[in-house]
């Protein structure tokens, strides 16, 4: 039965290096390593957020709960700038050095036409694709008249209007888009609001407890403005501009909440094609963005000093303000050569991160918050892939070079280590498809990606930095086997992968006892037994399974499921006698029982993980329960131009939490940080009109 390319709305990995992604319709490449997830504009209804979206539809891709919306993932053990995320060939990187505001959260899943997620250090293209690359494809202008609007409404006050507009002919084609988004705070299956949920922690009056109990959680605007120019046949020019406006955005396991979060990407590309036997198809692409990042105790009852935010009642409280800019070009050249088809490319990219510390009146806290620090890239990388009929082979190359520059001293490092930093690297991968018969499939790997430290590792003052500014990069080394049994009706993947982590790049809490120094980093007070923190080098292993598969009992009767389990340890870190590696998530599984006869379409599913106990203690992790919910979804087609679905997720109002405590992000509460719960029973209405 071919109906579908593979259809699995739950199922989350492709195999061999591909981690899948179902959202929507899947489209699997020949060579069945790398899937393209198509429909989430349409499939992903409940908010913008990309990340929630992920999550909740992927086995292999887990939540960091931050807020309402801007949450980050984590993909097979590894989260930040171990994975690669890549918007229409444009990069943008997080202002907030505590990942309020992470790439995903710079994109809403009205725009995105679809997402490819390739596990592992298989993508030469990018630089730092250490654990996945999450390619990203926004809508594109077509030719005519189309668009949309969406109307969404849902529980804790929850609304969303969004409109898409594009047209022109084969040569000029315009596109145009903008959404507006607000939530209240969410209240979660014991009917605690975000608020309340703190309360529980801190206590009502305490510090960080929110002075407005009932305020809104967030607001969210988005435009995006695309032209694609045809001058030939042969080549097309590409204009693009996204802007995200995100204001009064609360983070109640953080001791801060953003005031605004404001971002721009600024993209040009151009493609040529048939210029030569050498050159069948030239692309460039460069891109401009920023996010500028305020975030404040404002909206907290801050009243005295503590240890990590300075209160003095005629100077008011802390704000924080970051901002980071990224600029790069990325010129690439494909031809082929007999069997082969070869892609040579060119990779740049620079960033400058910058922030302070100031009191509500102005005054300086700490000018070098972070120290204005560049970043600098340059990278050659190649392809090559040759297709023998039943045997595929790629193979890939990349060689970076990495500049790392602080322009102000670190306030609080009293090391005398240079503050320069420069990283050379070399990846490479090399995949196989075995195609046995008709319906069966082996993929075999092996990949090397590295991924420098950023400048929050690196330079950030308060104790978060290296204690030595000498970190070395981390390398991954992964080899991966998958088997792939497709025979219409029925289809199962499974994948295993083993990674080998060089120097990976840790958080450590280190307990400084009556001692003037540890391992470099100087205690400012002597003796009084303070936690010191500070980032570390580490060797590492993950390795782990994934299953996933369909089976279609009618023409509109399908079922479909995925699991996924990973471990992690690390080498004990001095001081410590943990070897278990944070943000492992536990055993994971999604089961999805789905009707669709093209007027009426619905989808009952359940999502469960495994209690999670293997965790990193020594680091500020903490065991959780175990946890099953069930989420329904129903779509009905009035005309082809008008439909309307609604939903329900957490069917049976449980109460859960899927994000841990790793120190790695500054959370509220004391010995024992903020756990923050999931909603509770959500319902959510969307009506759209198509032309």
């Amino acid at each position: 039965m071919n109906k579908r390319i593979v259809t699995l709305s739950l199922c989350a990995a492709s195999f061999v290096v591909a981690a899948e992604v179902d959202l929507g319709k899947v489209e699997v490449t020949a060579n069945g390593v790398t899937q393209k997830v198509e429909n989430i504009s349409g499939e992903e209804l409940k908010s913008a957020d990309l990340a929630e979206a992920l999550a909740k539809n992927s086995a292999s891709v887990s939540l960091i709960r931050r807020s309402g919306i801007a949450n980050d993932i984590i993909v097979r053990g590894q989260k930040k700038d171990n994975i690669a995320v890549d918007i229409d060939g444009c990069c943008i990187a997080g202002a907030c050095p505590n990942r309020m505001d992470p790439p995903t959260s710079h994109i809403v899943t009205n725009n995105v036409e679809n997402v490819e997620i390739i596990g592992g250090p298989f993508d030469v293209e990018s630089f730092g694709a250490l654990s996945a690359k999450v390619k990203v494809k926004t809508k594109e202008p077509k030719e005519g008249l189309n668009g949309e609007v969406n109307l969404n409404v849902g529980s804790f006050g929850y609304t969303k209007e969004a409109a898409t507009i594009s047209g022109g002919n084969s040569t000029v084609r315009v596109l145009v888009s903008g959404s507006n988004e607000n939530g209240e705070q969410y209240e979660d299956g014991d009917g605690k609001t975000l608020a309340e949920q703190l309360d529980a922690k801190v206590g009502a009056t305490k510090t960080a407890a929110y002075k407005d109990k009932n305020m809104d959680a967030f607001t969210k605007k988005t435009g995006t403005l695309k032209l694609f120019v045809n001058p030939t046949d042969n080549s097309e020019l590409r204009f693009g501009y996204m802007a995200n406006r995100s204001d009064d955005i609360l983070y109640p396991s953080s001791t801060m909440d953003a005031i605004y979060d404001d971002s721009n990407v600024l993209s040009f590309g151009a493609t040529l094609k048939n210029l030569s036997d050498y050159s069948k198809e030239l692309k460039i692409d460069t891109y401009k963005s920023d996010v500028q990042h305020l975030m404040s105790t404002m909206y907290r009852n801050y009243t005295v000093s503590n240890p990590t935010y300075t209160y003095d009642a005629a100077k008011g409280y802390t704000d924080a303000y970051v901002e980071t800019e990224m600029s790069g070009i990325k010129i690439k050249n494909s031809f082929e050569a007999g069997l082969h088809k070869i892609d040579l490319g060119i990779d740049t990219s620079d960033r400058n991160w910058n922030g302070n510390k100031t009191f509500e009146k102005g005054q300086i806290i700490d000018a070098n918050f972070i120290p204005d620090v560049d970043t600098n890239n340059k990278a050659l990388f190649g392809k090559m892939g040759v297709d023998l009929g039943s045997v595929n082979v790629e193979v890939g190359a990349r060689y970076d070079r990495t500049n790392i520059k602080a322009n102000q001293k670190a306030m609080s490092m009293t090391t005398t280590a240079d503050k320069d930093k420069d990283y050379n690297a070399f990846s490479g991968n090399v995949l196989a498809t075995y195609k046995t018969s008709e319906s069966l499939k082996l993929f075999t790997g092996v990949g090397q990606a590295s991924r420098v430290p950023d400048a929050k590792e690196l330079y950030m003052t308060g104790g978060l930095a290296s204690a030595k500014g000498d970190l070395e990069q981390t390398t991954n080394t992964e080899m991966d086997f998958g088997v792939d049994y497709n025979t219409g009706s029925f289809g199962l993947k499974a994948k295993v992968f083993h990674s080998n982590l060089k120097d990976y790049i840790y958080y450590q809490n280190v307990k400084d006892v009556n001692q003037t120094t540890f391992d470099g980093f100087t205690d400012t007070v002597t003796g009084d037994g303070k936690t010191l923190s500070k980032y570390v080098n580490t060797d590492a292993k993950i390795y782990g399974i994934e299953i996933n598969g369909y089976k279609d009992f009618t023409d509109t009767i399908s079922l479909d499921f995925g699991l996924n389990y990973q471990r992690g340890t690390k080498d004990a870190l001095v001081g410590q006698t943990d070897t278990d590696l944070a943000d492992i998530t536990p055993l994971k599984t999604n089961i999805a029982l789905n009707y669709d006869d093209n007027i009426h379409k619905a989808t009952l599913e359940m999502v469960a993980r495994k209690s999670w106990t293997n965790i990193d203690s020594d680091n500020g992790e903490q065991a959780l329960a175990g946890w099953a919910i069930l989420n329904g979804k129903y779509n009905h087609k009035f005309t082809k131009n008008i439909d309307a679905t609604v939903g329900m997720d957490n069917i049976l109002d449980k109460t859960y939490a899927v994000t841990n405590t790793y120190a790695d992000l500054t959370l509220a509460g004391t010995s024992t940080k903020m756990l923050i719960n999931e909603a509770g029973r959500y319902t959510y209405l969307n009506l759209r009109y198509k032309f």
